[in-house]
Protein backbone atom coordinates (compact mmCIF):
# COMPACT_ATOMS: atom_id res chain seq x y z
CA UNK A 1 0.00 0.00 0.00
CA UNK A 2 2.69 2.49 0.71
CA UNK A 3 4.31 1.86 -2.64
CA UNK A 4 1.70 2.24 -4.21
CA UNK A 5 0.80 5.53 -2.46
CA UNK A 6 4.11 6.85 -2.33
CA UNK A 7 4.26 6.52 -6.67
CA UNK A 8 1.61 8.78 -7.06
CA UNK A 9 3.03 12.72 -7.24
CA UNK A 10 3.03 15.03 -4.38
CA UNK A 11 2.21 12.46 -2.54
CA UNK A 12 3.64 12.88 1.49
CA UNK A 13 3.37 10.34 3.91
CA UNK A 14 2.16 11.68 7.55
CA UNK A 15 4.81 12.05 9.98
CA UNK A 16 2.54 11.15 13.11
CA UNK A 17 0.01 8.77 11.76
CA UNK A 18 -0.03 6.54 8.59
CA UNK A 19 -1.76 8.56 6.06
CA UNK A 20 -1.14 10.36 2.62
CA UNK A 21 -1.62 13.39 1.39
CA UNK A 22 -1.07 15.61 -1.66
CA UNK A 23 -0.17 19.54 -1.83
CA UNK A 24 -2.78 21.58 -2.83
CA UNK A 25 -2.57 25.32 -2.59
CA UNK A 26 -0.41 25.18 0.02
CA UNK A 27 -2.55 22.11 2.30
CA UNK A 28 -2.02 18.70 3.02
CA UNK A 29 -5.07 17.13 1.42
CA UNK A 30 -5.60 13.50 2.50
CA UNK A 31 -6.55 10.82 0.60
CA UNK A 32 -6.01 7.38 2.45
CA UNK A 33 -5.18 7.07 5.92
CA UNK A 34 -5.59 4.01 8.74
CA UNK A 35 -8.85 3.55 10.23
CA UNK A 36 -8.86 4.02 13.60
CA UNK A 37 -12.17 1.99 15.31
CA UNK A 38 -13.66 3.09 18.14
CA UNK A 39 -14.27 -0.37 20.34
CA UNK A 40 -14.86 0.77 23.91
CA UNK A 41 -17.45 4.00 24.51
CA UNK A 42 -15.89 6.95 25.60
CA UNK A 43 -12.12 5.68 25.16
CA UNK A 44 -9.98 6.33 22.93
CA UNK A 45 -10.45 5.05 18.81
CA UNK A 46 -7.77 2.02 18.59
CA UNK A 47 -5.68 2.04 15.29
CA UNK A 48 -6.18 -1.14 12.88
CA UNK A 49 -3.70 -1.29 10.19
CA UNK A 50 -5.99 -4.03 8.17
CA UNK A 51 -8.56 -1.59 7.77
CA UNK A 52 -7.81 1.28 5.05
CA UNK A 53 -9.68 4.37 4.83
CA UNK A 54 -9.70 6.20 1.68
CA UNK A 55 -11.47 9.12 -0.09
CA UNK A 56 -13.49 9.10 -3.16
CA UNK A 57 -14.75 11.31 -4.89
CA UNK A 58 -18.84 12.29 -4.09
CA UNK A 59 -21.37 9.98 -2.08
CA UNK A 60 -22.71 8.59 -5.15
CA UNK A 61 -19.54 6.76 -5.81
CA UNK A 62 -19.36 6.24 -2.26
CA UNK A 63 -22.56 4.40 -2.23
CA UNK A 64 -22.12 2.16 -5.54
CA UNK A 65 -18.40 0.93 -3.76
CA UNK A 66 -20.22 -0.15 -0.65
CA UNK A 67 -23.18 -1.77 -2.85
CA UNK A 68 -20.55 -3.50 -5.03
CA UNK A 69 -18.94 -5.65 -1.80
CA UNK A 70 -19.97 -5.91 1.67
CA UNK A 71 -17.47 -7.68 2.59
CA UNK A 72 -14.68 -5.75 1.06
CA UNK A 73 -16.25 -2.53 1.32
CA UNK A 74 -17.86 -0.59 4.59
CA UNK A 75 -18.60 2.23 6.74
CA UNK A 76 -19.50 3.84 9.90
CA UNK A 77 -21.62 6.38 11.47
CA UNK A 78 -18.54 8.78 11.74
CA UNK A 79 -18.13 8.81 7.67
CA UNK A 80 -21.28 9.61 7.66
CA UNK A 81 -21.63 12.38 4.77
CA UNK A 82 -18.11 12.46 4.19
CA UNK A 83 -16.62 10.97 0.94
CA UNK A 84 -14.96 8.36 2.25
CA UNK A 85 -15.25 4.42 2.38
CA UNK A 86 -13.51 1.96 4.90
CA UNK A 87 -11.29 -1.07 3.02
CA UNK A 88 -10.85 -4.50 4.47
CA UNK A 89 -7.08 -4.94 2.99
CA UNK A 90 -6.90 -8.64 3.61
CA UNK A 91 -10.04 -8.59 0.77
CA UNK A 92 -8.89 -6.48 -1.81
CA UNK A 93 -6.19 -7.28 -4.51
CA UNK A 94 -3.15 -5.46 -5.50
CA UNK A 95 -4.36 -3.76 -8.95
CA UNK A 96 -8.10 -2.50 -7.32
CA UNK A 97 -6.28 -1.63 -4.40
CA UNK A 98 -4.05 0.31 -7.28
CA UNK A 99 -7.20 2.09 -8.84
CA UNK A 100 -8.89 3.02 -5.44
CA UNK A 101 -5.82 4.73 -4.59
CA UNK A 102 -5.37 6.67 -7.70
CA UNK A 103 -8.65 7.62 -7.77
CA UNK A 104 -8.64 9.10 -3.93
CA UNK A 105 -5.54 10.55 -4.83
CA UNK A 106 -7.11 12.52 -8.34
CA UNK A 107 -9.87 13.70 -5.97
CA UNK A 108 -7.54 15.65 -3.66
CA UNK A 109 -4.47 16.68 -6.01
CA UNK A 110 -4.68 20.05 -7.81
CA UNK A 111 -6.23 19.48 -11.47
CA UNK A 112 -2.77 20.93 -12.84
CA UNK A 113 -1.50 18.16 -11.23
CA UNK A 114 -3.56 15.68 -12.69
CA UNK A 115 -3.96 16.29 -16.23
CA UNK A 116 -0.12 16.13 -16.21
CA UNK A 117 0.09 12.49 -14.67
CA UNK A 118 -2.52 11.64 -16.73
CA UNK A 119 -0.49 12.95 -19.91
CA UNK A 120 2.55 11.01 -18.62
CA UNK A 121 0.63 7.83 -17.98
CA UNK A 122 -0.25 8.07 -21.98
CA UNK A 123 -4.28 7.97 -20.50
CA UNK A 124 -7.01 10.38 -18.98
CA UNK A 125 -9.72 9.99 -16.45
Amino acid sequence: MRRLALALPDTLEGDDHFGFSVLNKGKQKGFAWSWAERVVAKKPRVPRPDVLAVRVANESEKQLLLASDEEKFFTEPHYNGFPAVLIRLPRIDVDELNELLTDAWRSQAPRALVKEFDERAGGGA
